[in-house]
């Protein structure tokens, strides 16, 4: 179920985003736009509310560790998996219109296409886990997301480097999800505490990757940038052989 939860976690991205356009576009202030989706999250958390566990897991022990093991294994590849997405988030528009020279007007199709890709692959993504297998997911979509990055960087056409933000989002969709449920077959680390740290691990990616790539573009491009990270999602598609999922 994990890849269908997080598919519903990148659909709600989609929808926020637009409806946010659309509440600007209609007229209404920022301040009004943003109370209105808080209106709407308050709903949603009245109606959930009953049906919310009203227990938990048994914590005993600290409230946070250090991960080790296979858990600092895990958290190792969530982080180059979120760092692929935080280069989407942060980069796709300015390498469209810095390096391919797309219009300003049109470099949000980049993030656009990559976002859908991903939020379609974890919409599905449960059925194909069950079929492939965690592990053949890690590999495939570390193959497709180096694939992706490397024809955006390589090809100096702005068709060739929206289809490798595709190929990015249809190999990070499911990598994610997948670490996570390797989390509750692990013995290392009890999962109260695995979770959470491989989960700062993964969120570091996000904040601390688009700056390191940032630093590269500076030093060297943007294109050079993208060859990288094409080699880190080349290294999670060969981890993925050792890992047990």
């Amino acid at each position: 179920m994990m890849s269908g939860f997080h598919g519903l976690f990148s659909f709600g991205g989609i929808v926020g985003a637009a409806c946010i356009t659309a509440l600007l576009g209609a007229g209404a202030s920022p301040l009004g736009a943003s109370m209105s989706v808080v209106a709407v999250i308050m709903g949603a958390l009245a109606v959930a509310a009953p049906h919310l566990l009203p227990y938990g897991g048994k914590n005993v022990g600290p409230v946070f560790a250090l991960p080790h093991g296979v858990v600092l294994f895990i958290g190792t590849l969530s982080f180059m998996a979120f760092l692929a997405e935080g280069a989407m988030l942060d980069w796709s528009a300015v390498f469209l219109t810095s390096v391919r020279r797309m219009e300003t007007a049109y470099a949000g199709l980049g993030y656009v296409t990559f976002s859908l890709t991903m939020t379609m692959g974890r919409l599905t993504g449960d059925g194909v886990v069950q079929r492939l297998g965690g592990t053949n997911i890690i590999v495939f979509g570390g193959l497709a997301a180096a694939s992706g990055f490397a024809l955006a960087a390589l090809v100096p056409y702005w068709p060739m480097t929206l289809l490798g933000y595709a190929l990015v989002g249809v190999g990070c969709a499911n990598i994610v999800p997948v670490l996570y449920t390797s989390v509750g077959r692990q013995n290392a680390m009890p999962e109260y505490l695995a979770v959470p740290a491989i989960t700062t691990l993964g969120y570091a990616g996000i904040l601390a990757g688009p700056a390191a790539i940032g630093f590269v573009a500076h030093t060297a491009s943007l294109s050079a940038a993208f060859m990288i990270l094409a080699l880190l999602e080349l290294g999670v598609a060969v981890s993925g052989r050792f890992l047990r999922v």
